[in-house]
């Protein structure tokens, strides 16, 4: 049986590759590595569409090997979905960082206004911080900022 070597990417359907970047890339410092368009062929397999076209971008998260990838449909047509926290399925993209205060100042100044609300002292001590917010599609991001190692 094979086993599991690790997590390589994960992948978000979006409506506008360009928006998502101007999100993802700009305000989150995701490094873009690879742009092209998919056509037909073994994607088409893969996805389960026949006609299936797709614009795709592939981003590293800052200080890590973590993907993202990020397709938006051509063809067949998409649409948008509900996506909220408590509905099944539902997933977000939680990313580590440093100074989780000065990120959301930052992005506030930058007009993003998705913020479910405040950053908020998690974990037993309180010592962690975290908020939940939503990219251009309403995709959940959490922003997490880790407490004091003991």
């Amino acid at each position: 049986m094979a086993e599991i070597e690790g997590l390589h990417h994960t992948c978000f359907t979006v409506s506008s590759l360009e928006r998502s970047l101007a999100f993802y890339r700009d305000l989150l410092g995701c490094e873009v590595l690879a742009r092209r368009e998919r056509k037909g062929g073994y994607f088409a397999a893969i996805v389960g569409y026949p006609d299936a076209h797709v614009r795709m971008a592939h981003l590293r998260v800052p200080l890590s090997e973590h993907l993202i990838e990020l397709f938006e449909y051509l063809a067949p047509a998409g649409a948008p979905v509900p996506i909220e926290p408590r509905l099944i399925g539902c997933a977000h993209l939680c990313f580590l960082v440093s100074d989780l205060e000065g990120l959301y100042e930052r992005l506030r100044a930058a007009g993003i206004d998705s913020f479910f609300g405040a950053p908020v002292d998690i974990g037993p001590n309180g010592e962690e911080r975290a908020l939940y917010l939503r990219d251009p599609d309403g995709i959940i991001v959490e922003l997490y900022q880790r407490g004091s190692e003991p």
